[in-house]
Parts: C-alpha cells; structure tokens; sequence
C-alpha cells in the first residue's frame, strides 16, 4: 500500500508542478509562485523519499518503518497543503502551520535514523 499512497503522491506532485509552470504564472505573483516551487520541490523529495521506504518495507518486513511514513505523510500534506493554499490566495496565517508539517517531515526521517541505529546488526 505504502508504494502505491507514493505513486499517487508522485503523481499528484506532477499535476501541481505542471499546473505551477502554466496554469499559475497567468494570476499569481512572484511570493505566490515562489511558495507554490517551494511546495512543489518538498513534495517531490519527500514522495520519492515515501516511494524509497516503500521498497525498503518490501525488503526488511520487520522493521518499523510505519511512524516514518506516517509522519512524513502528514507532513506533505501541511507542509505543501498551506503553501499551495496560499499560493490560491488563501490567508497568509496559514504560513504559521507549514512548520508544523515540516517539523513531521524531519521527524519522519529521523525515526527512521533512530530505527536504523536501533536495529542495525
């Protein structure tokens, strides 16, 4: 399931890039655009990144890679999810939770450290 929620994410991320580049350039200013690339970036790295555990779950079963996923998951969808809101026009204010999703990206990635020291043989 992990390598197909990646898929999507990937997939998405395309469609967003591509409507950023086309679609976006015709309405948008600057600080719009800038915060949508920004998105669009994280997004990718982080769903080729979900994409990689994905495989490495394939490979290694009994390690927990879960919590990492799931927090990285969520971290997508607040960290790019207020970016590409107020890229739309949506209230600034939104800017305040977009650390929030990029403190669970960091968390994701460092229980995957954790478990990786944790169980290393």
């Amino acid at each position: 399931m992990w390598i197909a929620i990646s898929a999507l994410n990937l997939a998405l991320a395309v469609m967003l890039g591509a409507f950023g580049a086309h679609g976006l350039k015709s309405f948008a200013t600057p600080e719009q655009l800038a915060w949508w690339h920004t998105s669009t970036e994280y997004f990718f790295y982080h769903a080729l990144g979900l994409f990689g555990l994905g495989i490495l779950a394939k490979v290694a079963p009994s390690f927990p890679f879960k919590a990492s996923f799931i927090c990285i998951q969520l971290g997508i969808v607040i960290f790019c999810g207020s970016l590409y809101l107020m890229a739309f026009g949506a209230p600034k204010f939104l800017g305040a939770i977009t650390p929030i999703g990029g403190t669970l990206m960091i968390i994701g990635w460092l229980l995957l450290a954790w478990n990786a020291f944790k169980y290393a043989k």
